[in-house]
């Protein structure tokens, strides 16, 4: 029997009646999110800025709502012999909740890289996980032939309508919210999203603009729609949107749909992601950060609109988000590391020192290099963390060393 979730994508279409009957099928089994006005971000960028907390749902992201969609509109048998699925993120953890809620056995496979976090997240909500391959799309592949070894029922993470309709009902509360706004900015992966938010968007507001944006290292999508051969791959802060081959039926929707698509750096989406810390108060992923980083990379094409941003996700390692916010502080001139070549004898260090504190620039850390330089032996290189009020206080302490005839150089951020 061929599973409604694994038929040919082409030979279905996605309408507003789908999104509608999607919403009805999966209230009061997922949350309803804020969306909220952000007068601060608002200023900054010179649009009306609305976020929509998707961060907020029980798992933390979005693809609850197509994994539950795809779920309800299963038949019994498909249920009882369970449901399979690839995935690395937030697609894995939300169909194992809903499907453990529902009483089907949910497996998902990930590529043997895959965070444990993220592997205990997904088998704290009910998920058995099958770690296999190096990379997803091996993942993806032995996802399909466990599918029909073991009879199980493949839940695509973004290319199918079930899937697509689920998520659509993000634009569905958006609008009905706030149905003053006239662009809509949405992170693209596969495509999922982005497709059922277009399709419901259209048909309330068919004067809506429509905005995808992907990660500079991940345009596949882009390259898609626009006909380009930029490069794919490599260490994106946003995993949930890093695909290397975009959806069928997904592309076939936004390629009708989409008023732009539009790439955003990782160093873009570094600093959207530590703006909503620390204006909203919020905690997001890279891919949750992008629509914010978009609207701040482009401001033409939002100012003076309404626009609503979707924070899609909210599950990011903390580690990874401690480095995030220092780098942050780094690029704004808070933290910096000064390079200083000293000569190496009692005091050098400490008439240095009285110039940190007579500026009142707090020092973090120490590092002293005396082997491995092109200095004569009596010479050492200096590296010093600081905190500093702001970029101003910094310049001042790098003039006021260099006065006292200091070597100085600001070790940059890449």
């Amino acid at each position: 029997m061929t599973s409604p979730l694994t038929s040919d994508p082409d030979t279905a279409l996605l309408s507003i009646d789908d999104v509608r009957a999607a919403a009805a099928r999966i209230a009061g089994s997922v949350v309803r999110t804020d969306i909220d006005h952000s007068k601060t971000l608002s200023d900054i960028t010179g649009a009306e800025v609305w976020l929509k907390f998707e961060n907020l749902q029980f798992t933390a992201a979005y693809k609850e709502r197509g994994a539950l969609n795809a779920l309800l509109l299963l038949g019994g048998a498909q249920n009882n012999r369970g449901v399979i699925t690839a995935s690395a993120g937030n697609h894995a953890q939300g169909l194992s909740y809903h499907a453990t809620r529902l009483g089907v056995p949910a497996t998902i496979v990930m590529p043997r890289p895959t965070p444990t976090v993220k592997v205990m997240q997904t088998e704290a909500v009910g998920g058995k996980v099958v770690l296999f391959g190096e990379t997803f799309d091996e993942a993806y592949a032995h996802a399909r032939q466990l599918e029909g070894d073991l009879g199980l029922t493949f839940v695509h993470p973004f290319d199918h309508p079930h899937i697509a309709a689920g998520q659509g009902t993000v634009a569905l509360e958006m609008l009905e919210d706030v149905p003053e706004l006239d662009a809509l900015v949405i992170p693209i992966g596969g495509g999922g999203l982005a497709s059922g938010m277009a399709v419901a968007a259209k048909a309330i507001n068919p004067d809506i603009r429509l905005i995808g944006v992907e990660a500079e290292l991940f345009p596949s999508m882009y390259n898609r729609l626009k006909g380009t051969d930029l490069p794919t791959g490599g260490d994106t802060l946003a995993e949930g949107i890093a695909v290397k081959e975009p959806g069928a039926f997904t592309s076939k929707v936004l390629a009708d749909l989409l008023d732009d698509l539009v790439l955003v750096t990782e160093g873009q989406m570094e600093s959207a992601l530590a703006l909503l810390v620390q204006i909203e108060k919020t905690v997001v992923e890279g891919a949750g950060a992008a629509g914010l980083a978009a609207v701040m990379a482009y401001p033409e094409l939002f100012k003076g609109r309404k626009v609503g941003i979707v924070l899609t996700g909210g599950n990011i390692d903390t580690r990874l988000l401690a480095n995030v916010l220092l780098r942050d502080l780094a690029r704004s001139g808070r933290l910096a590391r000064l390079r200083l070549t000293l000569q190496d004898r009692p005091g050098a260090l400490f008439k240095v020192m009285e110039e940190f504190n007579r500026l009142s620039v707090n020092i973090i850390e120490i590092y002293h290099q005396r082997i491995f330089t092109t200095l004569p032996a009596k010479g050492l290189i200096t590296d010093i963390e600081c905190e500093a009020r702001d970029k101003e206080q910094l310049d001042m302490l790098v003039a006021a060393l260099r006065a006292k005839g200091y070597e100085v150089d600001q070790v940059e951020l890449g």
